[in-house]
């Protein structure tokens, strides 16, 4: 099996302007001191044809940029005029962006020639199933709910004016000052206000009722049944003690990120969104289908929202006695479009078969390390320097590229005050990683920016480390590869039950590179004993730390580390070419299409475009982008993407 340089289109480099990326690049040099042999595979690079529902460029140029911890910020009510624009102003922003081997993605294991497709021209070009742990592929495929005595009357959904429901929301979620609202029961019956009690109860969690005489009116009055706890708490008098307390069912979305999606519907249903939980969150732009589970709240319920929730479909609903895990899935099920190709058959052929038969490297993706001119990486480097002016800077200088047009004026505001306080106010939305920031700085002081650093949620805080972490694997596992091959070698890891150990001499003929694991950088996982593990070592002291010392003084900053597998071949691997004339059309059927009966469109069998339909399944942590990127042999990164999308705009 050969390795091959990943070749790449104009994409060099571009000079940062605080010549951090040069510095980058100079010591991943000093470590890797083997010539880099080019594959002169002679690939043709493809451009766009007509997107029929947003391109690339549109999608990044209009949807939210990610802010620094990867984590999508969006406020849906603003205007961002600032980088409205020609398509070639904004790919010329996009120019600071990262490219795959800016973070170590170089190597690829196939030898077949390198060809072009275009990678989600719609976003219904590609499609996530989730695997649960004993292998069901969840599906969208029953509308129905289940039968239940206990559920309220349909009418219970629609008894409530449009103004009732407003009012009582607010009052739910102590809006204004009012502690109690009060409705009139017109054509009073004691069926009536039955209905009008559970309908309260039912559909604005927190909130008691009670009937009262009025001047000769019936009257339903609403309060808080026991203060702001009430909303977090969903009721539990009103859940029968047999059916299960939490509501399983498959959640169909399409160009929406699991948790943009968990807090539409909690919006909708008027709760919390911790009482959702999920095994895994999933692509945005895509169409995904995974299992959610919501405690106390009724199937019928959530069928309704299918009523009035775009880009959403929820079914196949029952009742369970347990929530779902975080990570307790087997993997996921990808069917992915690549159109307008331009490899032969042969060409198809040999990628899939490798693919198939070998795999791809086990690459973190792109999106680990951000969009922006300084990525994530970055930053977690600097929090286990302990250098925290650092981190501010980072995460607040101004930089070239594309951003929101309020953030560059809060980055160009700190940067000539250095005024938490006055850079706030040009932020509109507070909740993004620079609004968290200067918020912690206005509370502790510029002199304590260890305390104003932790306003922002773990999760995020703890995603700039594992960035790190992601950039030294892969740039170690690039050099892996190009030192040693595709063999497992004496000196390399494999796990035995859970736990790392050598390759020994005399058993290295046991072991195959799909055995072999690399360790992320960590204070309790052992290192190759090859010259990789010197690598390690030396990339660490490049970087001002001590690979025999990651336990931070901050105990969150502390990386034991972990191990991962260099190279991943998927299952259930199928694929076939199909031509199509319309650009417009969809090429396989959705979940959602077949439910709705809808056919599939009639293909020529000579048509003017060919597109490769692909599908397969991928354990947890790992990325399709990878394994497409593997097919293909071509930069999936935003900023060479917005690079060809451009080259056809013109």
């Amino acid at each position: 099996m050969e390795t091959v340089e990943m070749t790449t289109v104009s994409l060099k480099r571009p000079h940062s302007e605080d010549g951090v990326a040069n510095a980058d690049e100079i010591k991943r040099q000093k470590i890797s001191e083997k010539p880099k042999t080019g594959n002169n595979s002679g690939q043709s690079v493809e451009t766009v044809t007509e997107q029929p529902e947003k391109s690339l460029l549109e999608d990044a140029k209009n949807e939210i940029i990610p802010n620094e911890e990867g984590e999508e910020q969006e406020d849906e009510e603003l205007e961002d005029s600032d980088e409205d624009g020609d398509p070639e102003s904004f790919a010329d922003m996009m120019k600071h962006g990262l490219t795959e081997s800016d973070v170590g993605i170089t190597k690829f294991v196939s030898s077949h020639k390198g060809f072009s497709g275009i990678l989600k021209e719609r976003y219904s070009d590609f499609v996530v199933h989730e695997i649960a742990k004993d292998g069901h592929v969840s599906h969208l495929d029953d509308f129905s709910v289940p039968v239940d005595d206990e559920d309220p009357s349909e009418e219970t959904f629609t008894v409530l004016s449009d103004e009732d429901k407003k009012r009582l929301e607010e009052l739910q979620l102590f809006k204004n000052k009012e502690t109690s609202v009060a409705i009139e029961v017109i054509e009073d019956s004691k069926e009536k206000r039955t209905i009008i009690h559970q309908a309260i109860k039912s559909l604005f969690p927190g909130l008691e009722t009670k009937t009262e005489d009025r001047d000769g009116k019936k009257y339903i009055i609403a309060y808080h049944a026991a203060g702001k706890k009430a909303l977090a708490n969903p009721r539990k008098h009103s859940w029968p003690k047999s059916r299960g307390s939490y509501c399983h069912f498959v959640l169909y979305k399409e160009n929406k990120d699991t948790m943009d999606a968990i807090n539409v519907l909690s919006k909708f249903l008027r709760v919390k969104p911790n009482i959702f939980s999920y095994m895994g969150t999933k692509d945005k732009r895509a169409i995904t289908v995974q299992e959610i589970a919501v405690l106390r709240i009724t199937a019928q319920r959530l069928a309704h929202l299918n009523k009035c929730l775009m880009n959403f479909k929820l079914g196949n609903f029952s009742y369970k006695n347990h929530p779902l895990k975080l990570g307790e899935l087997q993997g996921n099920h990808f069917t992915v479009v690549l159109r307008n190709i331009t490899g032969t058959d042969d060409q198809i052929e040999q990628a899939m078969q490798s693919l198939r038969e070998i795999g791809f490297i086990n690459y973190y993706g792109m999106q680990r390390f951000g969009t922006t001119a300084v990525p994530t990486y970055q930053i977690g480097r600097a929090i286990l320097q302990n250098n925290w002016n650092e981190v501010m800077d980072l995460i607040l200088k101004p930089r070239p590229g594309a951003e929101k047009g309020y953030l560059v004026k809060c980055r160009e505001e700190w940067a000539k005050t250095k005024d938490p306080a006055a850079a706030l106010k040009k932020l509109p939305v507070k909740r993004c990683v620079e609004g968290q920031l200067l918020r912690g700085l206005s509370k502790y002081g510029m002199k304590n920016i260890i305390s104003a650093f932790g306003i922002i949620p773990r999760n995020n805080r703890l995603m700039y480390i594992h960035s790190y972490q992601s950039y030294v694997w892969n740039n170690m596992v690039s050099k892996r590869i190009e030192d040693y091959g595709l063999k497992a070698i004496p000196g390399d890891l494999i796990l035995k039950g859970g736990t790392a150990v050598h390759i020994e001499e005399d058993d290295v003929d046991n072991y195959t590179i799909h055995d072999v694991v690399m360790p992320l950088p960590g204070f309790d996982v052992i290192y190759p004993k090859h010259k990789i593990g010197e690598a390690y070592k030396e990339m660490l002291v490049a970087d001002n730390l001590d690979i025999n010392n990651m336990r931070h003084k901050i105990r969150d900053y502390s990386l034991s580390g972990a191990y991962r597998k260099i190279i991943i071949r998927p299952q259930n691997v199928s694929w076939e070419v199909v031509a199509y004339d319309d650009p417009k059309i969809p090429l396989f059927s959705t979940d959602l299409d077949k439910l709705e009966g809808k056919p599939l469109p009639v293909l020529p069998t000579d048509g003017q475009f060919r597109a490769l339909k692909m599908e397969f399944s991928l354990p947890p942590s790992t990325y399709a982008t990878m394994a497409i990127r593997e097919v293909l042999k071509m930069d999936t990164s935003i900023k060479n993407q917005t690079q060809l999308n451009t080259t056809w705009l013109r």
